[in-house]
């Protein structure tokens, strides 16, 4: 494996980002560089992408045009735009979520309800079943 100190992986992966251009850069796998990582106790660059999403669409959301959000976080406008639209889709997809449990909910609780029913016929066959084997007995 390649002799990477820590101190470096940390600088490399400021500048390059991904393990496949650190690892190109010393001859050694994206999985190697990964394995670093793992060693030293390194996030990888991607994990810090969940908070720079929220601080965009948070942004976005009091005002902030896209291209100007694009430039503050260096990235593309339709990426920018990207993050902003899946935000969205995902309260969405919520929203449909919920929706679809409630009426799960709902079916459910029909389900108990006939449930319930069918129970109290069937004690009510129990008891008869048992009155006619006393009268048997007799």
């Amino acid at each position: 494996m390649a002799r990477i100190t820590k101190a470096q992986l940390i600088k490399l992966q400021k500048n390059l980002k991904t393990d496949a251009k650190i690892g190109e850069q010393f001859g050694i796998s994206r999985q190697a560089v990964h394995q670093l990582r793992k060693k030293y106790g390194i996030e990888s660059v991607i994990a810090k992408n969940v908070e720079r999403n929220q601080k965009i669409v948070k942004a976005y959301k009091s005002g902030v045009s896209g291209t100007a959000l694009a430039k503050k976080f260096k990235l593309s406008i339709s990426q920018t735009y990207r993050i902003i639209n899946e935000d969205k889709k995902g309260k969405k997809k919520a929203k449909k979520v919920v929706k679809k449990a409630k009426k799960v909910v709902k079916k459910a609780k029909k389900v108990v309800k006939k449930a319930k029913k069918v129970v109290k016929k069937a004690k009510k066959a129990v008891k008869k079943v048992k009155k006619v084997v006393k009268k048997k007995k007799k």
